[in-house]
Order: C-alpha cells, then sequence, then structure tokens
C-alpha cells in the first residue's frame, strides 16, 4: 500500500504515538473519536463474544488505517477492541482531520483513496466470509496480507478466517504438498 504519511505530516490535530506490543488501545464501550494510522508496527481489531471468543476483525501494517467506523460515524459506543501485535507507531487522528476545510484538493482526494482501498478489502472479506469455502478464504488473505504471513500468529489468522486452528494448519499442509 501506499505511502500516505504525508496526509498527516502537517496538521496539529494529528498527534504520533508510541505503543507497545500487546497495549489496548481501544476497549469496547469507550467513546471513540480517534483513527490510528500506522507508521509502523502492526495493529489488530477485534471483538471478544459471549464465551469469551475473540474474533479478530481486520488487521493494520504500515501504511493502513483502522478506527471502529461505526462508533466514529454515528457516536455510538465502541463495539471492537484495537491492540497492538507489534511495538508500534501510530498517528492518532480524528475523523474531521481527512477532510478538514484548510486541507488541499490533493490532500482530500489522496485520504479518499486511502479509505476507499481499505473499504474495498473489507468488502471483499465479509463476501467471502459468507460465500467462499475457507481455503479461498486463506489464499485471499495470503494474497491481501503476503508481508504479514509470518508476522501473526497463526491462531489469530485462523480467528481471522472464522476457522479453527487445527483447519488452517490443514490447508496450510495441503498447499505445502502441492
Amino acid at each position: 500500500m501506499e505511502n500516505h504519511l504525508n496526509i498527516f505530516d502537517f496538521d496539529p490535530h494529528a498527534k504520533t504515538r508510541h505503543f507497545k506490543k500487546g497495549e489496548i488501545i481501544q476497549r469496547r464501550g469507550e467513546s471513540s473519536i480517534y483513527t490510528f494510522y500506522v507508521k509502523q508496527g502492526l495493529l489488530r481489531s477485534y471483538i471478544i463474544d459471549s464465551k469469551a471468543k475473540e474474533h479478530i476483525f481486520m488487521f493494520a501494517p504500515e501504511g493502513w488505517v483502522i478506527a471502529d467506523v461505526e462508533s466514529l460515524e454515528f457516536h455510538a459506543p465502541t463495539e471492537l477492541y484495537i491492540d497492538c501485535l507489534e511495538d508500534s507507531e501510530v498517528v492518532v487522528f480524528n475523523r474531521d482531520c481527512l477532510f478538514r476545510a484548510e486541507s488541499t484538493r490533493d490532500t482530500i482526494i489522496q485520504n479518499a483513496k486511502l479509505l476507499y482501498r481499505r473499504m474495498g478489502v473489507l468488502q471483499r472479506r465479509v463476501i467471502m466470509q459468507m460465500s467462499s469455502p475457507a481455503v479461498d478464504r486463506y489464499n485471499y488473505f495470503v494474497q491481501t496480507y503476503a508481508e504479514l504471513t509470518h508476522r501473526i500468529p497463526q491462531h489469530m489468522i485462523a480467528s481471522y478466517l472464522g476457522i479453527t486452528p487445527q483447519a488452517l494448519s490443514t490447508i496450510r499442509g495441503k498447499k505445502i504438498k502441492k
């Protein structure tokens, strides 16, 4: 993904923060007004169901944004936890930062492209989750997050795909044999 760091370089409302691996930067039920742009490191968003099982919604490596968009847009309590899978350097900004009146036309276009690209990945993921076998979802994960397959623990990849770690192991084993 392109480096969109320059979007935030000169906005006084965007702040660079450093977070440690394992640090939770957003909890379910909070009122969130922030979006996170990953300069370095790796974040994830997830929910915890009534049986205390984690379900990973997305990963955000360098150059990606992550947020609870529903909470931002509708001023509702957050549904998603966001935490760091690695030590991370993150630009924290509110939703208005993307479309400020003083932003240049080019900056607004660049921001929109960044968001639409991410929305496209999420849309494809939802469609695949509803209609594709696990092996196809895994192949799409590898295609989309190729550089992350060795940075993310296998049980988290399985959670993201909606399968058990054992099923993921079987899929990976069959791919290696081919």
